[in-house]
């Protein structure tokens, strides 16, 4: 952990967050990290609020030995039954996101975001996540983020859908190969192999994709099956490519469902592929396309513009979904936008609101090479004006949405947005290749 994720992890709770819950009879509480009982517990009502069944005791001891780095919160209630199960869970961490250009900001990482049945519609949630945001802010945190299972939950908040994820169901029968024949060579590997090599992969290359976060601790271990808890590993299998002068520069894992009708027409299911270059994309994805016995290929959280597109000749022969999938908060607008690099050279006036009070404000972007942000009283006189939103500044932060879209939607106001957009405008399309 970096200081400041250290900071993060043992900071008080928010003062109002605390009073708020008091006044409503709960008690809003940090999980000690060294405390496995109330760890169990707190999993319990995570489980239960993504429902789960309960949780089985290699589930509690995998759990408590790896998610040391989350910092837990729960919310109780006295005059429960199960008085030590909250009725509400939060989880949030200090990691790192990419901005266009390759470089990285802190960002305070929310998940585990749970309220019980019997407590909804009691504020429980508003008071979580304003509570925890101003404890972020107050260490330096300039922007937060999470995955959902509902969309409509954290706009609100300030936050937005930034990064689209899509899933493919690609019908191996109806299309052929017409990618590139990567030089270099596949050959399995053990899932423990699988899961250094992808760390080691990732690590080098995240910072060359706009939206990608540091690996949260365990996920590796989940992906391939290598934790205690682990459903069904044994079905996984994994392959790496090595190029011809034998670096290790991808990796694939996959499963197979077998179609008891036609042993054929089985269905391989790829949770990740890892390509550190060019021809390790090509050369996985064409041998996962040429699997014997299988007709079906699926695989989720890819990008909005996979080169995968171009590889393959029948393009209806891929069924393509897209998900809202990695939402994004600015909370400190000029260190923000200071961080990411712009295509063009520009100034720009942007007048930001914020329902909490955190970002709001007018703020002067001059973008460039050398990009820096000025907080002004008022916007300067001869330079485009853009009033919106938090939530829409931060969607369009990783220029995945266009501020021509937004204002068309009435969501921007500005009298020039194609210029806003070419100010905001990415050469690499944002991912986020997993859940967290």
């Amino acid at each position: 952990m970096s200081s400041l994720d250290d900071q993060f992890h043992s900071a008080a709770l928010d003062d109002d967050l605390t009073a708020t819950l008091d006044a409503r009879g709960l008690r809003a509480a940090r999980v000690g990290d060294d405390d496995q009982e109330g760890t169990h517990r707190w999993q319990d009502a995570v489980a239960r609020g993504f429902l789960g069944g309960e949780p089985t005791e290699a589930q509690y001891t995998e759990s408590f030995a790896r998610n040391g780095y989350r910092r837990k919160i729960g919310v109780y209630d006295a005059a429960g039954v199960q008085t030590d199960v909250p009725v509400a869970t939060f989880a949030s961490w200090g990691t790192e996101l990419t901005l266009p250009g390759g470089s990285a900001v802190p960002m305070c990482a929310v998940s585990a975001v749970t309220v019980a049945p019997t407590h909804r519609r009691r504020g429980i949630l508003s008071a979580l996540m304003r509570g925890e945001l101003r404890t972020a802010v107050s260490l330096g945190f300039p922007i937060a983020g999470l995955t959902v299972s509902e969309s409509g939950i954290y706009g609100r908040f300030g936050f937005a859908p930034a990064v689209t994820a899509t899933s493919w169901e690609i019908s191996t029968r109806r299309t052929g190969w017409i990618g590139p024949v990567a030089p270099g060579r596949i050959d399995y590997i053990t899932r423990e192999q699988g899961r250094d090599a992808a760390t080691d992969l990732y690590e080098r290359i995240r910072l060359a994709t706009p939206g990608e976060i540091t690996m949260p601790g365990g996920h590796w271990d989940r992906t391939f099956g290598t934790r205690a808890d682990a459903e069904k590993a044994d079905k996984l299998r994994v392959v790496q490519y090595r190029s011809p002068a034998g670096e290790v520069e991808g990796v694939a894992v996959y499963s197979i469902t077998e179609d008891d009708d036609d042993w054929a027409a089985s269905t391989a299911t790829v949770p990740r592929v890892v390509a550190g270059t060019d021809a390790a994309y090509a050369g996985l994805w064409r041998f996962l396309l040429t699997l014997d016995l299988v007709g079906t290929v699926r695989a989720s959280e890819l990008s909005v513009d996979e080169p995968l597109w171009w590889m393959i000749d029948n393009k209806r022969a891929a069924r393509i979904t897209s998900r809202d999938h990695h939402y994004l908060r600015v909370l400190d607008v000029p260190a923000t936008l200071a961080a990411r690099s712009y295509d063009v050279e520009d100034v720009i006036a942007l007048e930001v609101t914020d329902a909490l009070g955190i970002a709001d404000g007018t703020f002067v972007l001059t973008a460039g090479e050398t990009p820096g942000v000025d907080v002004v009283d008022d916007p300067p006189l001869g330079v485009p004006l853009v009033r919106l939103g938090v939530e829409e500044l931060s969607a369009m932060l990783l220029g995945a949405v266009s501020p021509v879209t937004l204002a068309r939607a009435g969501r921007v106001e500005t009298d020039d947005p194609h210029r806003v957009a070419r100010v905001f405008a990415a050469t690499t399309p944002p991912r986020l290749s997993f859940w967290y």
